[in-house]
């Protein structure tokens, strides 16, 4: 789930209004990001569709990344940063399928980095846990008194390994099931991904525009929770802590408590 590739579907093309129509309705209004992409002369773009779209997007390589970006990275979904040195996307139906898993641990990842690091920092501040660290929280549903989410069995209380995997069976590979046939999103590129058609309770998707900034935002918070998870995996292997506590031990003594040290002195 860490490949640094392109994801996304391309979002919802909306026909622009001429240049008067747009300043007239608001500052910010202008063409969708498809005219970043294209070459029609009468079509308006966004700061954001400059930005993080089109060919004259913010690249991987900056200034310098000029003759580097393979000409199938057009810049028409968000994430393009014009890198594919293995030719990941190079397939448009591999492509497709690559921007969709990538989205969906962005999302695993940013729920997981979260729940990595709030038991150990409400067990800092009080919050009664019975092991607040993330990697051995689990083995507590073996213990006789089971498991108790957030330390209170009144919310929820997990005392058998078979029912819990039971229940992520039926409820997770139900709703995933449910998502990747259509859901309740309707039909279009976008449905088995993002907020739209039937399904938008928070109006994510009202503003063309603004949708498409978010894409971006999310995918790059999405791609650095993934590699914060992989930060934690390796921190626990080599550390035996959370990443709190790690956090904690490297503030009160730098110099001595850091990545260098635990290199050059690891016995596995």
């Amino acid at each position: 789930g860490c490949f640094l590739i392109v994801s996304a579907f391309p979002p919802t093309h909306q026909q622009t209004a001429t240049m008067a129509t747009a300043l007239s309705v608001s500052s910010f209004a202008g063409a969708s990001l498809r005219a970043a992409v294209g070459s029609k002369a009468n079509k308006q773009t966004t700061k954001a569709a400059i930005e993080f779209y089109g060919p004259d997007r913010a690249k991987w390589l900056g200034p310098l990344s000029e003759g580097s970006t393979p000409d199938y990275l057009t810049g028409e979904f968000p994430g393009d940063y014009g890198w594919d040195t293995a030719g990941l996307s190079a397939d448009p139906e591999t492509f497709a399928s690559y921007r969709e898993i990538e989205l969906i641990h962005a999302r695993w990842a940013m729920l997981g980095a979260l729940g990595c690091v709030t038991p150990e920092l409400l067990a800092q501040n009080g919050t009664p846990f019975g092991e607040a660290v993330w990697f051995k929280a689990g083995s507590q549903i073996f213990q006789s008194g089971g498991l108790d989410y957030l330390g209170n069995s009144s919310l929820v209380h997990a005392q058998s390994i078979i029912a819990t995997l039971a229940c992520q069976v039926v409820l997770m590979g139900g709703a995933e099931a449910y998502r990747v046939n259509g859901g309740p999103l309707g039909e279009g590129a976008d449905a088995a991904t993002y907020p739209g058609g039937s399904f938008d309770p928070l109006g994510l998707a009202d503003d063309p525009d603004t949708f498409a900034e978010l894409k971006v935002k999310e995918l790059k918070n999405g791609r650095l929770a993934m590699f914060s998870m992989f930060g934690f995996y390796v921190q626990a292997i080599v550390t035996g802590k959370g990443p709190i506590e790690n956090l904690n031990d490297h503030l009160s003594d730098p110099s001595a408590v850091n990545a260098f040290n635990y290199a050059t002195k690891f016995t596995p």
